[in-house]
């Protein structure tokens, strides 16, 4: 860990700080509130709505979430995929069984553990998951139109940056 150290000159003896106690103090107040302003509208049923509509593609709402995670994390187990959308892991297996059902994702043995299914979205899923991306593509870079490239591409750096922090810091059961 990095020794160095600030001293504060302003006062009557010099104070000593050290760099790693300096930057760890944010106050993250307005960054929180703007995470919930953006959830609040990702979560938002007419929003799904609108994505779904723009891709052309007629899907239950409830399995939007559950296609799309499947197409960026699969194969996946159907617990993991539980755990990674915060639902309970039958209502999940429910709604897999209904997008298989529909062709648009597929049951299989993982490959490390012959005992654990995992799912995978069929190619029928693959294409509507195509289309939606295509749709949500036009549909942030509207959002995106009058802000400098620069902007942009610093937000999903540092975006990323930020989601990857989270994720190894995060609390695990296992």
């Amino acid at each position: 860990m990095c020794k160095m150290h600030i001293i504060n000159w302003g006062h009557s003896t010099p104070v000593r700080k050290y760099m790693q106690d300096a930057h760890n103090k944010y106050d993250v107040t307005d960054f929180h509130g703007a995470l919930l302003d953006v959830l609040s509208v990702m979560n938002q049923p007419k929003r799904d709505e609108t994505l779904l509509t723009a891709a052309g593609v007629k899907l239950d709402q409830a399995l939007f979430p559950l296609l799309v995670a499947i197409g960026r994390y699969g194969p996946v187990g159907v617990v993991e995929l539980a755990e990674s959308l915060g639902r309970d892991y039958t209502t999940v297996s429910r709604q897999v069984k209904k997008l298989q059902e529909q062709g648009l994702a597929q049951k299989q043995p993982a490959e490390r553990d012959k005992r654990i299914s995992e799912v995978t979205l069929s190619e029928q899923g693959k294409a509507l998951t195509a289309a939606i991306d295509g749709a949500r593509q036009r549909l942030m870079n509207a959002i995106f139109a009058d802000w400098q490239e620069q902007d942009v591409k610093a937000l999903f750096r540092l975006v990323r940056q930020y989601a990857e922090s989270v994720k190894r810091k995060a609390p695990s059961d296992r």
